[in-house]
């Protein structure tokens, strides 16, 4: 294969940027990841009550965060803005900074609240390839139907300009008729807008396939189908939620939504909390844990429109969740679509929809989730989770 200067760069990339050469892949020397939540510990209570977006210090605090999120996010090299707490467990404005120079002239307190500045890198959307994982089942292995999720999938035929990608199968999902769906982000069963290297485009009817692309050579032949794109089933570009949802195949998807070292969720939902422990199944790092580190995030994510080689886009989401993700232990390439549930043993409830992440992998290291009853809304008709 000829492979120009760009191509060469791509693939040093692709074990950040979630993409696997189809002559290839790409190693990974991390450690496996540590049954604990990365970063410091911040406090889940205030006042006797937990931080969550109904406290009325973060409510405060969310008022000051969005009058000045403008302007700081038109500044060059911010990323994001949150509210979360600082050193000492006050309520603070966190700014998230694409390099340490972005911290010039950035103001130390906002309207008499303290601004917490964490340099995170770009942060990105996380489909892809990486390789490192910790200890439990392997997500990226084949499964035979009826499939587990928190496994390794997508759509079909996401390769373009000699690439292929990935992402996870997160949950499962039902609307009001009980027709179930699988449910992962937008980018990973969605995001193939341009006819672009492989001469399509995503379209409803085609299939969702286990494992992803690049954990079978980029050979979909060597993978199952389990669910097909649908109607309405991608929600970018344009929505406050990176979703994508698809009509699970009878009798290739568990049926009770169970999630690979998980297990059963809960059919309820619950709400972010500063502090909130959190877990998740995902096609790379699989089973990890992190912890809740800011709410109502503004944040600008970083996209392509195609596997590999396509048009570079961004787009800003409100009120997202920020979790811990030191060295992209708890989220990295190809765990875009996991589930961030409660960190119980029996029946944890979700939380959020994993979907993008710190493009660097260092202690300050970030990532991203759609807060759950957003997603579930944006689809409507009765949507909900399939659990106990």
């Amino acid at each position: 294969m000829k492979r120009d200067t760009r191509s060469i760069l791509l693939l040093l990339g692709g074990c950040l940027a979630g993409i696997a050469l189809l002559a290839g892949g790409c190693g990974d020397d991390r450690s496996p990841v540590e049954p604990a939540s990365d970063g410091p510990q911040t406090a889940a209570f205030h006042q006797g009550r937990v931080l969550d977006v109904l406290h009325e210090d973060v409510r405060n605090a969310m008022t000051i965060q969005m009058a000045h999120t403008p302007d700081l996010m038109a500044r060059p090299g911010i990323v994001g803005t949150a509210v979360g707490v600082d050193e000492a467990g006050n309520v603070a404005v966190k700014v998230y900074l694409e390099n340490e120079e972005s911290m010039v002239d950035l103001p130390m307190e906002l309207d008499g609240l303290s601004v917490v500045p964490v340099v995170t890198g770009r942060i990105v959307a996380r489909k892809g390839g990486g390789m490192g994982m910790g200890s439990g089942t392997n997500p990226r292995a084949p499964q035979t139907a009826p499939i587990k999720l928190g496994t390794s999938g997508g759509w079909r035929y996401d390769l373009a300009n000699g690439y292929c990608c990935s992402g996870t199968l997160g949950g499962l999902v039902e609307n009001g008729s009980g027709t179930q769906f699988v449910l992962s982000n937008y980018h990973v069963l969605y995001a193939d807008i341009v006819n672009g290297g492989n001469g399509r485009v995503a379209e409803p009817g085609d299939p969702v396939i286990q494992p992803g692309l690049i954990d079978i050579g980029c050979n979909a032949n060597n993978a199952i189908n389990v669910a097909t794109l649908v109607n309405g089933g991608g929600s970018l570009p344009g929505a406050n939620v990176d979703a994508g949802i698809a009509e699970v195949i009878p009798g290739q998807v568990d049926a009770t939504g169970a999630i690979l070292d998980i297990g059963t969720l809960s059919s309820a939902t619950a709400g972010a909390y500063i502090g909130q422990d959190l877990k998740k199944m995902g096609r790379t790092t699989g089973l990890s844990r992190g912890t809740v580190d800011g709410l109502n995030a503004t944040v600008s994510i970083g996209y392509e429109n195609e596997c590999a080689g396509g048009s570079a886009f961004s787009e800003t989401f409100t009120g997202q969740i920020v979790v811990t993700n030191a060295r992209c232990k708890f989220l990295d390439g190809g765990d875009s679509g996991s589930l961030a549930v409660e960190d119980v043993t029996t029946d944890p409830r979700a939380v959020g929809l994993l979907y993008a992440g710190s493009i660097i992998c260092n202690k300050n290291s970030v990532a991203v989730a759609n807060p759950i009853d957003d997603v579930l809304n944006y689809f409507g008709g009765g949507m909900h989770m399939v659990g106990n």
